[in-house]
């Protein structure tokens, strides 16, 4: 990675930006604080909901820090498989004594919005979900002073992240929690995702830029085999989920090493997107019918999803997690850093018979 980037955060450590209300301020500040790099979540919030929180994190942190964009979203969902999934889940509305969502609250997240308060309010780091900005926004965001990184699921997605003028890219596995970052949403694709070691070998023969690791990283250990592979950071969500400033659930961060949910699966049950998450009943019972439609099948679930948590059934949530979450461990954010950190120097010692890599 660039120096002047890498510049920004001593330990090769990213917090993975996780939308919901997971990746609240205190957690972000938290990592940076430790030597991380810690990132905001703009997902599913107003831009001046996203402007709030990047005052906020302000004042908790003098350290660099990112904020994540989802990018918006073409119109392809099938209005008639919508309303069949809405009908499906009329029992669980009953059940939770809940309406269902607005299936057409929005598609593109306020992304013109919030992309004037990141030019107007300019922080270090910027990154997008769900595609690539066009080369405009990124020379935008560059004339601020801002790093701007973008994900991707495949090498050829990592070529087009690179045509942008991004600074980096994030190579996202298929073990990763919660959304995959595919450009497009093409349904016949589910479950032919790319794990993540063999993904950042096949984009660092493919691209010049820096490569953000991400995907089922939950130890150390791990951070150093990615960088071995050719990452120059990497980047965790999980790992993060269950720390002490985490802003998930408190049933959420349970259910990680709970017994009862021992795998997870790729679903588009919650969203209409393929993210993984634990295997609940909600997930078994319609994760087979529910259509590509994302955000509409966001929209249509939240508040059965909020209705779930508030009578706590973890049952009913989206419970997000990556392929490592039995390996969660409850320390406060800055612990975990500060372990992780430990462990990856281990490692490299270890690897060079002792001596530093």
């Amino acid at each position: 990675m660039s120096s002047a980037l890498t510049d920004l955060f001593p330990h090769p450590i990213v917090q993975a930006p996780m939308a919901g209300g997971v990746s609240v301020p205190q957690l972000a500040a938290a990592v940076c604080e430790a030597g991380g790099l810690g990132f905001l979540a703009a997902g599913y919030k107003t831009a001046d909901g996203m402007y709030q929180e990047i005052k906020q994190i302000r004042s908790l942190t003098n350290r660099p820090f990112g904020v994540n964009v989802f990018m918006p979203q073409p119109e392809y969902a099938d209005p008639a498989a919508v309303d069949v999934y809405a009908h499906q889940l009329a029992g669980e509305a009953t059940w939770y004594e809940a309406e269902l969502g607005d299936p057409d609250s929005g598609r593109d997240d306020g992304f013109e919005a919030k992309l004037v308060v990141l030019r107007d309010n300019p922080v270090p780091v910027v990154s997008f979900h769900f595609g690539v900005p066009s080369r405009e926004v990124v020379d935008a965001l560059h004339r601020v002073g801002t790093f701007v990184l973008a994900a991707a699921t495949t090498p050829d997605e990592a070529r087009a992240v690179e045509r942008a003028g991004a600074d980096g890219v994030i190579a996202q596995g298929v073990e990763a929690g919660g959304h995959q970052g595919t450009h497009r949403d093409i349904p016949e694709l589910d479950g032919s995702g790319i794990g993540l070691l063999s993904l950042v070998a096949q984009i660092r023969e493919t691209v010049s830029i820096p490569i953000v690791a991400a995907g089922g990283i939950m130890r150390g250990g791990q951070i150093a085999g990615v960088l071995a592979a050719g990452a120059s950071a990497a980047q965790l969500g999980t790992a993060f989920l269950a720390t002490h400033e985490s802003g998930a659930n408190a049933l959420h961060k349970q259910a990680l090493t709970n017994p009862l949910f021992v795998r997870t699966e790729l679903t588009r049950a919650f969203s209409g997107r393929p993210a993984r998450g634990l295997v609940n009943r909600f997930l078994r019972e319609h994760g087979p019918y529910a259509p590509a439609a994302y955000p509409e099948i966001h929209h249509l679930t939240s508040p059965l999803r909020k209705a779930a948590a508030k009578a706590g059934d973890a049952q009913g949530m989206a419970l997000w997690a990556g392929q490592g979450h039995r390996m969660a461990r409850e320390l406060p954010a800055g612990q975990l850093v500060e372990v992780l950190a430990g462990e990856l120097a281990a490692a490299r010692a270890s690897l060079t018979g002792g001596g530093a890599l």
